[in-house]
């Protein structure tokens, strides 16, 4: 068996109307939401499919020196595949790997997980991640409805300034009972320029929310700040979340070994492959932390995370990130139709744990129409217009870059 086509496909939902909202730094726009889907031939017609990173770099890197390498390589062999680049090239690459454990699962007839050292459990547990920018009676409103579809927990991302970030979370709290998880993505707190929450802001505001028991409090700091992490933490004022933006493996064990995170975060998928997910989850097991997956594209990137997932103990992986998008009848942020399109059949949820089939591969069937569908377009898939210093920041489909900024 040998590859005989590599492709990476660039996928865009436009918004019907561009979306604002405002946030205490500024105004955020949404235009479109991007995706990636890959996919690798062979000669014998065993077809392999992976998520990827949603950006016009990475498609280039695929379509052009990936491909060069892979094309007439038999790819039951990929363990061997001694793929050099940069850094960044170098994670594209390993997005692409999906792909080819999918071949070779389908080849075996076991599912992927069975590659990656065999599963623990069937199923991982899903936080429903939306909300963003609202005022604070939206906020809980959002919480109760993500909570009547079965999630145990429900994930925001607050950007209304310290007193209504803090009545959020009370609301949040009164509206879904004591018991129902609430995480708090504070992302935007360092995307505000001159009106970022300084440490102080950050640590008497975490002591406030703490009252009402937050799963977790998420990148309240910029993520690079590993000291000002671990000295947060040490507080123990309530659990801290943190990775997504890390850049290396030396950086996600820094900020493991100094203990600045109770959360380990990463989206394997883009952010260094399944190999660097293990390791990963190796450090935090030895260090006795959590690891909570970031996912933020499509239900084939949250069913090909579950595939390495369940292949650790909940102790040690415990959350899958589930993205909420609106749609007729569903709560949620934006309507994002695309993410449950790339499926033929939707993901099997129960109870808010995602049950991980055992069939070949991924597991599922692509629907490939999405690629006439949804054709890309190009550009930024969403701005943060600051208020001071007064400039526009744009954001891409790289969630490992924390930002590109592009004035205007």
């Amino acid at each position: 068996m040998i590859i005989t086509s590599v492709e990476a496909y660039l996928l865009s939902f436009p918004m019907p109307e561009v979306i604002h909202m405002p946030f205490w730094g500024g105004v955020r726009r949404i235009l479109k939401r991007d995706a990636m889907l890959i996919k690798i031939n062979t000669d014998v017609g065993l077809a392999g499919y992976a998520p990827g990173p949603a950006h016009e770099r990475a498609r280039e890197e695929i379509n052009s020196v990936i491909r060069q390498f892979l094309m007439g390589r038999n790819p039951l062999r990929w363990r061997s595949f001694a793929f050099a680049g940069d850094l960044e090239l170098e994670k594209t690459y390993h997005a692409v790997e999906i792909a080819l454990m999918d071949i070779q699962g389908k080849y075996e007839e076991c599912a992927i997980s069975e590659l990656l050292g065999g599963r623990k459990r069937n199923q991982i547990k899903l936080y429903g991640s939306a909300g963003m920018y609202m005022p604070p009676e939206k906020y809980a409103e959002e919480a109760a409805a993500i909570q009547s579809m079965g999630f145990p927990a429900y994930k925001m991302r607050p950007a209304l300034g310290p007193e209504e970030d803090l009545r959020t979370v009370e609301l949040m709290r009164k509206n879904t009972g004591p018991d129902f998880g609430l995480m708090i993505d504070a992302h935007t707190w360092w995307r505000m320029g001159a009106l970022d929450y300084t440490p102080d802001t950050v640590t008497n505001l975490a002591a406030e929310m703490a009252r009402y028991n937050p799963f977790w409090l998420e990148e309240p700091m910029p993520p690079d700040d590993h000291g000002d992490y671990a000295e947060l933490t040490a507080k123990k004022i309530l659990p801290i979340a943190s990775g997504e933006h890390e850049q290396t493996l030396e950086g996600f064990y820094d900020l493991i070994d100094r203990r600045a995170v109770d959360y380990v975060q990463a989206d394997v998928c883009c952010q260094g492959g399944f190999d660097m997910g293990a390791n990963i989850f190796k450090a935090t097991q030895k260090a006795g932390l959590k690891f909570a997956f970031h996912c933020w594209g499509t239900m084939l990137e949250v069913l090909a995370s579950a595939q390495l997932g369940i292949c650790w103990p909940e102790e040690v992986v415990e959350w899958l990130e589930y993205p909420c998008y609106s749609a007729q009848n569903r709560a949620g942020m934006y309507p994002f139709p695309l993410s449950d399109e790339i499926l033929v059949d939707p993901l099997n949820i129960n109870n808010g744990y995602l049950e991980i089939s055992d069939l070949p591969g991924l597991g599922i069937s692509i629907n490939e129409s999405i690629i006439n569908k949804y054709p890309f377009i190009p550009g930024p898939w969403s701005f943060f217009d600051q208020k001071s210093p007064r400039q526009t920041i744009a954001v891409t489909g790289d969630h490992s870059i924390k930002w590109i900024s592009q004035n205007k």
